[in-house]
């Protein structure tokens, strides 16, 4: 039996906009709290509202956008969360205030609730339902080359000044919606639009897609300290040199064994790839936080890179495949809202315990943490029975 096509026309489009969309993101996130302090003259302690104003307002949009979707159509939220993401990056231009800032990353947070959501669910439509696991593996990597690329570059940039750092941000969201124009969705009648309206009408979240859900969000308070403090952790413990491969490793690391891990996912079923993703990730943490060589720190870099990356979107792929097909952009907005606000939490806490801690010992909590989750995944595999989000049927 011939395989169905994965690499199609729209959904390579998808992808492309799916990065610059995470890539914009990421960008400012490394770039904005130092523009706050140096040209705002913000206090260290506002830093935070930063990312966390723009995290709120993407939570907050999250479920409305996979009901509005089941009303208007994917490729109308899309377009919609487009123009959002567009107009936010122009105005920054304009953002002379802290006060102003924050508002901006508010209107800008709805614009990437939605855009996410929506591409998340249009490229569930586009990938043949015997290649989930391959095509979500690689739709998935569109975000973590964003989280390598945006803040290096971004650091870059900042260099050259405040002006320089947006007129960046503002092209790359000009191409996303360049790109984005170019999409084209299996068409969907009239009365098949009505009657999915009429089956996602007053829901807020796919309920078959929670269970999977908050395992995910469970993962990202662990991930959630990765992510946000190993440059700190590399500086003191004497890497700082090592440090800006880190996140280099990691996405080499994932592009290698991508093309591997969603193809086992669609041939073997979820457990197989799962359990020993979550294994590698705990075994990353633990030799990151006993790291005492730069080359330790770096292995713990690929093994994070293929546990975290492999589990993430493994994990995603099931809230997709349990949803029926009409409420996959309710499954999507459900999965990537109670994840972001696990990992928006486990940044909050995760802080305040590396004050109290050190980041070596909250690497070592962390590990411990991920380890139990193995135990979350069986239990709840087990109370399933495949109904619940985290058993599925594979399909091809």
């Amino acid at each position: 039996m011939q395989q169905q096509p994965l690499w199609t026309k729209n959904f390579i489009l998808v992808a492309f906009v799916n990065f610059f969309t995470f890539f914009i993101f990421y960008y400012l996130l490394v770039t904005l709290p130092v523009y706050a302090v140096q040209e705002l003259h913000s206090s260290p302690s506002s830093i935070g509202l930063i990312t966390t104003i723009f995290l709120i307002a993407a939570i907050m949009v999250r479920p409305i956008s996979g009901k509005w979707m089941g009303k208007s159509g994917k490729y109308v939220i899309f377009l919609s969360a487009m123009g959002i993401m567009g107009a936010a990056s122009l105005l920054y231009f304009f953002a002379h205030s802290l006060v102003g800032l924050l508002a901006l990353r508010f209107f800008h947070g709805l614009g990437f609730g939605m855009a996410t959501t929506a591409n998340g669910a249009m490229v569930a439509d586009l990938i043949p339902d015997s290649r989930k696991g391959e095509g979500m593996g690689y739709f998935g990597l569109t975000v973590n080359l964003a989280m390598v690329i945006g803040p290096f570059l971004g650091l870059t940039v900042m260099r050259h000044g405040a002006a320089a750092m947006f007129s960046i941000n503002a092209l790359c969201a000009l191409v996303a919606i360049a790109i984005g124009l170019f999409i084209r969705l299996p068409k969907q009648n009239a009365a098949s639009r009505s009657a999915q309206a009429q089956k996602t009408a007053g829901k807020l979240w796919e309920r078959s897609a929670i269970p999977v859900s908050l395992l995910a969000a469970f993962f990202g308070l662990a991930y959630s300290g990765i992510i946000s403090f190993v440059s700190i952790y590399a500086k003191e413990a004497g890497f700082s040199r090592a440090a800006s491969y880190f996140f280099i490793i990691y996405a080499a690391v994932l592009l290698i064994s991508r093309p591997f891990t969603g193809k086992w996912f669609d041939r073997y079923g979820a457990k197989v790839i799962i359990y020993p993703a979550i294994v590698c990730f705990a075994l990353g943490t633990y030799l990151l936080s006993t790291a005492t060589t730069a080359l330790v720190f770096l292995v713990s870099a690929g093994l994070i890179g293929l546990g975290w990356g492999t589990t993430f979107p493994s994990l995603q792929t099931i809230a997709i495949q349990v949803a029926p097909p009409p409420n996959r952009g309710l499954a999507t907005a459900t999965f990537l809202s109670i994840f972001d606000f696990g990992f928006g939490m486990g940044s909050f806490f995760v802080g305040l315990v590396a004050a109290k801690t050190g980041y070596s010992v909250l690497y070592l909590g962390s590990t411990f943490l991920i380890l139990a989750g193995i135990g979350l995944y069986y239990w709840f595999d087990q109370r399933s029975g495949g109904k619940s989000g985290i058993t599925v049927r594979q399909t091809g």
